[in-house]
């Protein structure tokens, strides 16, 4: 039984590519950051090889306020939070984003999405009022 959870949300009003673009991006944070996220490589019955996938299921979810979620979530040392902003969505490179971001303060940011990774009891109390992303 997997002890941990993860979960993505997406601002309420983020247009539907930008939505699908920052899930995907915050997939492959998570995946980058926690060990064993992404199972063993796999093969079909023909023998042919898939490459592994994320061993654990990512609800999607949706939610009016990133900011103060984000900050609940910084609150606790179990939850990994994963951002993405609309610095990084504007920004042509990394290094432009991280040049911008670091003259941008705080409360000027604007959350595009949060991947939290936890426990499943600390993700469900910050997340489970939200509804799925649909």
């Amino acid at each position: 039984m997997l002890t941990n959870k993860m979960v993505v949300i997406i601002a309420t009003d983020a247009p539907i590519g930008v939505a699908l673009n920052t899930a995907a991006l915050l997939g492959v944070g998570l995946g980058r950051h926690h060990d064993g996220t992404v199972g063993p490589d796999t093969a079909d019955a023909a023998g042919t090889p898939h490459t592994g996938m994320c061993a654990y299921p990512i609800p999607i979810l949706r939610a009016d306020d990133l900011r103060t979620l984000r900050d609940q979530a910084a609150t606790r040392p179990d939850v990994t939070i994963h951002d993405m902003h609309q610095v990084a969505q504007r920004a042509r490179t990394y290094e432009q984003m991280a040049d911008t971001l670091a003259g941008t303060k705080p409360d000027d940011i604007r959350y595009l999405g949060l991947a939290l990774y936890g426990p499943r009891q600390s993700i469900d109390s910050l997340t489970g009022a939200l509804p799925l992303y649909r």
